[in-house]
């Protein structure tokens, strides 16, 4: 049995030899068929691929991906958020992948709020409510805090700051997309370069004198002008924000739901397990944290056979 989690960006695969990782563009007509061709065996599948603006619905999305797996995987199976799996295309396959994380933790975390922060989104899931999250579409999502739309890589910078102080003296900054939160993250050292994995918003260098160069253009300007002293003050008042505003859905949903501790997995782990007195699934799960729908998909397909 292998797990596939098939996002607009990025394609995870996990199987008995690991995790791995593709870099998958939708939008740009990224192969997908081509890219699961190594991969045989059963599968079972969780997307959220199909909100790529290159669809011009969610179900043409749905309907894409799902012929696409079956060309090189016939047999495979989708989870949706019934919470059941289904072999046809149906609108409960639109971004299910985190909500097969919460089946497959919610009994032995019952306890716990989920944060998965990844490359562009955090979930945010409290495990004791699995019921209710049933259904759940993002939009429902985004209105209860549960999807917090920034992420350890892709997001531009100015998604999140309007201005930044340089200095002393308030910036506005440009709204173009000159640097992402890997940018951000790189210079600050939460991430290294490897874990750079999309590509830069200039498609040049993943290094940390590239990335200063690209945060300096977000106030339109070069690094000679305001140093790298400015820089790093435009990344830590990008991180400041980002921080915020994630850890501050992270506490709404542990007030809602009474629960009484955070566990953390994806890109952010170990970075949020820090900030909020968490406990990282990297410990448990190794490297497939990093691809937790992946292996939580094909964890409780495996759990559902067991049972038939």
């Amino acid at each position: 049995m292998i797990g596939i989690d098939i996002g607009g960006a990025n394609l995870k695969v996990v199987d008995d030899a690991g995790v791995h990782i593709h870099y998958c563009p939708l939008w740009q007509g990224a192969p997908l068929a081509d890219l699961l061709e190594p991969y045989a065996g059963p599968a079972a599948v969780v997307m959220s691929g199909e909100l790529a603006d290159c669809f011009a619905s969610k179900i043409e999305g749905i309907r894409w991906i799902v012929d696409a797996v079956h060309a090189v995987i016939p047999g495979a199976a989708f989870y949706g958020t019934d919470a059941a799996f289904h072999t046809r295309p149906v609108p409960d396959l639109a971004a299910a992948n985190w909500l097969a994380s919460a089946d497959y933790l919610r009994e032995e975390y019952a306890d716990a709020v989920l944060l998965d922060v990844g490359s562009t989104t955090a979930d945010v899931i409290p495990l004791n409510r699995f019921e209710s999250l049933k259904g759940l579409t993002d939009t429902r999502r985004l209105q209860k805090h549960y999807l917090v739309y920034t992420g350890m890589l892709r997001t531009n910078v100015a998604t999140l700051l309007s201005s930044v102080t340089l200095d002393g003296t308030v910036t506005p900054v440009s709204t173009e997309y000159f640097a992402a939160s890997a940018d951000a993250h790189l210079v600050l050292g939460h991430i290294t370069p490897e874990d750079y994995t999309c590509p830069a918003p200039d498609n040049g260098e993943k290094t940390p004198d590239a990335a200063l160069r690209r945060l300096a253009r977000v106030v339109c300007a070069d690094i000679d002008e305001i140093g790298k002293d400015g820089a790093l003050q435009i990344a830590r008042q990008f991180w400041q924000t980002q921080r915020t505003l994630i850890t501050r859905a992270v506490g709404r949903a542990l007030f809602q739901s009474d629960a009484d501790r955070v566990i953390t997995a994806g890109i952010g782990a170990d970075l949020f397990a820090r900030e909020l007195d968490g406990v990282t699934l990297n410990r448990e799960l190794g490297v497939f944290s990093d691809a937790l729908p992946a292996y939580a998909v094909r964890e409780v397909a495996l759990r559902q056979h067991a049972c038939d």
